[in-house]
């Protein structure tokens, strides 16, 4: 598919030209269940074959996944990727030894990580996080959750914390990659960056923290703080 060695500066001129329209598409800045999906789906859907008209589509697995994955092989446990997008956390998962299911709402999406990683040992699946297969409930031993929960607001927000951490197996960790904010901030987004209080809600969720990694990310003059968190089933 086009777009999937980045040519910089056009890429990122792509980009840019993509965020001004799908800011435009309803649903953009939050709203109801259906309204969310619908905006999701049209972000995949119009995005023909050029990666750079998906926001969040970087073409390459997280930095900070990879770096936490190079101490914490998987060694055959099963993981899954919440919001797998285009693939490319689920497939660092499956490389450092996890049995991985990566998972996202568009149909689209998941046709487009099966076609960039055709020999794939990724279980690529279509799945609603607020209506999650039964088998999957406390199932992984690891889930990774990267800008999924920054991506929703207000009800879903609220929802989408139990839903992640049901995918937890007893013993299980789960690891979140997000932007972060000041306790008591509005962020005008999206993106609806966390606040550590927001974070701290797993702990209410039959989950212990057991690391805590604040880190920024650089884009041009913006410096954009994020945290690392690894959360642990404790039974």
């Amino acid at each position: 598919m086009s777009g999937d060695k980045p040519d910089k500066a056009g890429f990122m001129d792509r980009r840019d030209a993509a965020r001004e329209r799908l800011d435009g598409l309803f649903g953009a800045k939050g709203g109801k269940r259906e309204d969310r999906s619908a905006w999701f789906d049209a972000v995949y859907e119009t995005a023909g074959d050029d990666a750079a008209a998906v926001p969040w589509a970087d073409l390459a697995p997280k930095a900070e996944l990879v770096d936490w994955l190079a101490a914490h092989p998987g060694d055959g446990q099963l993981a899954v990727d919440v919001g797998c997008g285009l693939g490319d956390n689920a497939e660092a998962l499956a490389q450092a030894g996890y049995r991985t299911t990566g998972f996202d709402l568009s149909p689209k999406a998941v046709a487009w990580a099966r076609q960039r990683f055709p020999q794939s040992a990724v279980d690529y699946r279509a799945a609603d996080l607020f209506d999650l297969p039964a088998d999957w409930l406390g199932r992984f031993d690891l889930v990774h959750e990267c800008y999924t929960l920054q991506a929703l607001s207000g009800d879903l927000r609220e929802r989408a914390f139990a839903a992640v951490a049901s995918l937890v197996a007893p013993g299980g960790r789960l690891l979140v990659l997000t932007r972060t904010a000041p306790e008591g901030s509005t962020p005008d987004g999206p993106p609806w960056p966390l606040a550590p209080s927001e974070l701290g809600r797993f702990s209410s969720l039959g989950l212990q923290r057991i690391e805590h990694h604040p880190y920024d990310i650089r884009k041009g003059e913006r410096v954009i703080a994020h945290v690392r968190d690894v959360w642990l089933r404790v039974g």
